[in-house]
């Protein structure tokens, strides 16, 4: 691990008006996570808070405007160069219909409960298959 930096990510798990999480399958041209369902959002550039990262790229990713409610958990992954930690948020769609980048080519509003059987992107699988388990 020495000689590697660490990278900040924010993620948010968007909530319909049904309680149903907003889940994005990357693309096919995606670097990494090719066909896996993810959360929106992405990495924190610098001098930018991260919820100012986090709204901005659930934008750039969706076209939705978004609250954010409060930290869901975090999560992490291994890459070569670096580790990624992502700050889990919870938040509640404000307005907009999703329309999507080219980073992405699918999108799934998911009942919580459901959360466990999707195909995600490793680094959340444990935390998705314990907020699926949750009382919604």
């Amino acid at each position: 691990m020495a000689g590697r930096r660490f990278a900040l990510s924010a993620k948010v798990l968007v909530r319909d008006e049904h309680g149903r999480v907003l889940l994005l399958k990357r693309s096919a041209n995606s670097k990494n996570n090719r066909g896996k369902w993810d959360l929106p959002g992405g990495k924190v550039d610098t001098g930018e808070s991260f919820d100012e990262a986090l709204l901005r790229e659930v934008a750039e990713e969706t076209g939705l405007t978004v609250s954010l409610v409060g930290v869901a958990g975090a999560a992490e992954s291994d890459l070569p160069d670096r580790k990624v930690v992502y700050l889990l948020m919870e938040g509640n769609l404000t307005s907009g219909e999703v329309r999507l980048s080219d980073e992405h080519n699918e999108f799934a509003w998911v009942e919580r409960s459901r959360l466990a059987a999707v195909d995600v992107c490793e680094q959340f699988r444990s935390f998705l298959e314990a907020y699926g388990g949750q009382a919604g």
